[in-house]
């Protein structure tokens, strides 16, 4: 079988290392498009690929089309909204991601970006510590995980929201259960999302749960950036000095923020969360293993189109 890593942003040459090892281990060939800048490149590479695997990279009914004999297709990360999947049911191909690969990269960015706001960029004036306020996780997976555990190492009262997990569940891990997004926005200083960008999702995060949060609140988002209602978080901004905004994707009204509210938000020159060396190597090395895997046992643990 022919396997494609076909990356606009190429893997680290270790992983792309240990995925050659993982793929030739288990019998198969492995080929490479990195660098590439037109979509053409991918549809002529892909055409007799068995298997691919992709980053940031969009896999359209284009791709899938000119994708002959494709049977999987695993996004190397935990988002997959650059995975068409009604285009890969309507062609027979298996999708998945790498879910919990790069979620510790992810929560330590957020708050990585918590530190420099609280300390105001260490431009030498007198900021604030962490220690005894409040953190909301709008969603208690991986990332969410990850991140309690942070916070409870700096002294942080932690709340979680998450409708699919059971109170139980997020108490076992020491956290505090909130039963409505609202409750959560109402009580912590400090809200991190972690939600996928979806229909129910997407444009959630504005006005009327922002004016809930506590003084000197602050917005994390390692999200997507299409669960903010951008208008919304204009309009709170400009009614309310005390409020940040920290995330890794520029909104789309980004020239605004830089226009009026200079020093209250954080945004990073590309999506970084999974920017890590160690987060590079297991998507990368995950994915290769689930593929093997599919080939030769079937596994679809993974499988996001079911």
């Amino acid at each position: 079988m022919k396997i494609l890593v076909a990356t606009e942003k190429p893997f680290a040459p270790l992983a792309v290392n240990m995925i050659r090892e993982v793929t030739e281990a288990a019998g198969h060939e492995l080929a490479l498009l990195e660098n590439y800048t037109d979509v053409a490149d991918l549809l002529s590479e892909v055409a007799d690929a068995d298997a691919l695997i992709v980053r940031s990279d969009k896999v359209t009914a284009q791709v899938l089309d000119a994708a002959k004999n494709l049977k999987i297709v695993v996004r190397a990360g935990a988002g997959y909204d650059n995975l068409d999947l009604t285009a890969c049911s309507a062609n027979n191909v298996v999708a998945m991601n790498t879910p919990g690969q790069n979620s510790n990269a992810v929560a330590e960015l957020a708050f990585e970006m918590m530190l420099y706001q609280a300390r105001g960029g260490f431009a030498g004036k007198a900021g604030t510590e962490l220690r005894g306020k409040t953190l909301g996780l709008m969603a208690f997976g991986n990332v969410g995980k990850y991140m309690a555990n942070i916070a409870k190492g700096f002294g942080m009262d932690v709340y979680a929201f998450d409708p699919f997990l059971s109170g139980e569940a997020i108490e076992k891990a020491g956290v505090k259960v909130c039963k409505t997004v609202d409750d959560l926005f109402s009580k912590c200083q400090y809200v991190s999302l972690h939600i996928p960008a979806n229909d129910e999702t997407k444009k959630s995060i504005g006005f009327e749960l922002l004016k809930k949060m506590p003084k000197n609140a602050v917005l994390i988002n390692t999200a997507r950036k299409e669960v903010i209602d951008e208008d919304g978080l204009l309009k709170i901004f400009a009614e309310r000095g005390d409020i940040s905004y920290l995330s890794d994707v520029a909104p789309d009204c980004k020239n605004e923020f830089e226009e009026k509210y200079k020093d209250r938000f954080i945004f990073t020159a590309k999506k970084m969360g999974a920017q890590t060396k160690e987060a590079n190597i297991n998507a990368g090395v995950a994915a290769a293993r689930q593929i093997a895997d599919y080939f030769k046992t079937g596994n679809e643990t993974f499988r996001l189109n079911k």
